[in-house]
């Protein structure tokens, strides 16, 4: 299932990596029409705006997996090894009531809007709010897999506190010269 993932999170890298580069020459194609051809990309502003947030929940998905969203540890860092797995648990629970909140509000507005089309692109408007389902599917598979290695007892220590330290080496970086 870790493989599984690590896979799903490396396709979702690649897909934020399009995403991104497709606003870059958007942006920069309606910019230099604008300025040297008095016209414009007449899509350029709506499927940048589509892209970016689809790039926002993909790359909260990846930081759900990575452990990379803002947090604190002040009070877990500090406890024995049965107060930091009650408290990932109680956070765990408290991320997967977020995303089924998030998912049904998605899932709802998406629901509503199939037969509404964007105003430019003619896409429909479900398309916009589908980010929303995605990110809470697949944010709610990652919490889940935890909690059962979780209950395994295949979860190291470090890995009992949800957040990595901001000052803390990625794991590939090499040793600081001096």
């Amino acid at each position: 299932m870790k493989k599984l993932i690590d896979t799903y999170c490396r396709l979702l890298g690649w897909a934020i990596v399009a995403c991104l580069a497709v606003m870059v020459m958007l942006v920069f194609g309606n910019v230099v029409m604008r300025y040297v051809f008095n016209s414009g990309i007449t899509l350029s502003e709506e499927l940048s705006r589509w892209l970016f947030v689809w790039l926002t929940f993909l790359g909260a998905v990846i930081a759900m997996h990575e452990r990379t969203h803002l947090g604190t540890d002040m009070l877990v860092s500090r406890l024995g090894v049965t107060g930091k797995k009650v408290f990932l648990v109680i956070g765990h629970l408290l991320m997967l009531w977020a995303c089924w909140l998030l998912g049904t509000g998605a899932w709802t507005l998406a629901s509503l809007n199939t037969e509404s089309r964007s105003p430019v692109m003619e896409a429909p408007q479900s398309l916009f709010y589908a980010g929303g389902v995605v990110f809470a599917a697949s944010s709610t598979v990652i919490l889940l897999y935890d909690l059962w290695r979780l209950l395994r007892g295949e979860l190291s220590e470090d890995e009992l506190v949800g957040i990595r330290e901001s000052e803390e080496e990625p794991i590939d970086a090499p040793a600081p010269v001096k």
